[in-house]
């Protein structure tokens, strides 16, 4: 069940958003607007470093570097979106947390009668309503169907169905309960848009990269856009199971390290695709495929022969956003512009 669902329904034949990535290191924003099906603009682009002064908190200088990011967005960015929309102002704002301030959890809701029952949205609403959200310090923001299985068979289409058994996947999103409030406020002084959704970063990251790759349904989406790496499994075209590193690593060796644990991890309980998706920096892409490429993985793929290691870049992105902005393609700003498409044009619970 995605909230975003309620904020970008296809109701208006023109929607506009603004987008911002928050993380430890730097912050982000776009703005982008799409019409109808067409493809998602992005229409400018901006990143700040998060520079922390000495004996201050990373989240200071973060808060510092987004409400900067928000002043030079409203000042040089909503020109550029009224030049192209006609209006000056956006529909509503995404925003996507990415670690040490987010966590995301996969679970499966199962369903099963005697007697063949009617599959319906209700059932799954009432099922989510009823599993305890709260995490200490943590916020949930977001919960999204990411597969749904009918009598053992995945289907994209599943209400109204006659089956005996279902289950449904929930990808949920948690935030710091403290930034996330610290967040909107600094966002709220700066657009009059009440419509804020705010989503885990990993969480969006893994949603947009399925879309872009759709015939790979046995794949690792292994996470490096930030200080902390996570990885997620994806069998048989669902997304099964995440795990995260400990902290932050000071070297390529112990990054390496830390990698190699969670892939262990997974491997005790599943067999390990042969790809892996890696999400990085453009800069550090070559450089993380390079370091990964030093380590013998056959002792969890149970073979000699390496996986296929696919550094995610803009371009294979391009079939799905357009890049009208003049600043080079922002990774994680064009899974947000794909998300922002998924959840205007999609059918999401």
């Amino acid at each position: 069940m995605s909230f975003l669902n309620n904020l970008f329904g296809g109701e208006k034949r023109a929607e506009s958003a603004v987008l911002i990535d928050v993380g430890a290191e730097s912050v982000a924003g776009t703005y982008v607007c799409a019409i109808g099906d067409a493809l998602p603009q992005v229409l400018y682009t901006r990143r700040f470093p998060v520079e922390a002064r000495e004996g201050e908190a990373q989240a200071v200088a973060m808060l510092r570097a987004l409400k900067l990011l928000g002043d030079t967005l409203v000042s040089e960015g909503a020109p550029v979106l009224a030049r192209a929309t006609g209006i000056g102002s956006t529909d509503s704002i995404l925003v996507s947390i990415d670690a040490p301030w987010q966590k995301m959890s996969v679970r499966t809701e199962r369903f099963e009668q005697k007697m063949p029952f009617t599959f319906t949205k209700h059932m799954v609403l009432s099922a989510l309503q009823k599993v305890e959200n709260a995490l200490p310090g943590q916020i949930l923001t977001d919960e999204s169907i990411i597969g749904t299985v009918l009598n053992g068979y995945e289907t994209h289409e599943p209400y109204g169905k006659l089956v005996h058994r279902a289950s449904v996947s929930v990808l949920a999103s948690y935030i710091d309960e403290r930034i996330a409030k610290d967040v909107r406020a600094t966002l709220q002084s700066l657009y009059h848009t009440k419509k804020m959704i705010l989503i885990a970063g990993s969480s969006l990251h893994c949603q947009a990269i399925q879309t872009v790759f759709p015939h790979e349904r046995d794949a690792l989406i292994l996470d490096a856009i930030g200080p902390l790496t996570s990885v997620a499994l994806i069998r048989r075209g669902l997304l099964t199971d995440v795990v995260e590193t400990s902290g932050r690593t000071a070297s390529a060796a112990a990054w390496l390290k830390e990698v190699s644990a969670e892939f262990a991890k997974l491997a005790e309980q599943f067999p390990l695709p042969r790809t892996i998706f890696l999400l990085a920096p453009e800069s550090k892409g070559s450089s993380l495929k390079e370091v990964l490429g030093t380590t013998n993985f056959g002792k969890l793929w149970l073979s000699d022969n390496p996986p296929k290691i696919v550094p995610v870049a803009g371009s294979h992105l391009s079939a799905f956003v357009r890049q009208a902005a003049t600043a080079p393609p922002d990774l994680p700003l064009l899974l947000m512009a794909l998300y922002f498409q998924q959840q205007r044009t999609g059918d999401a619970l």
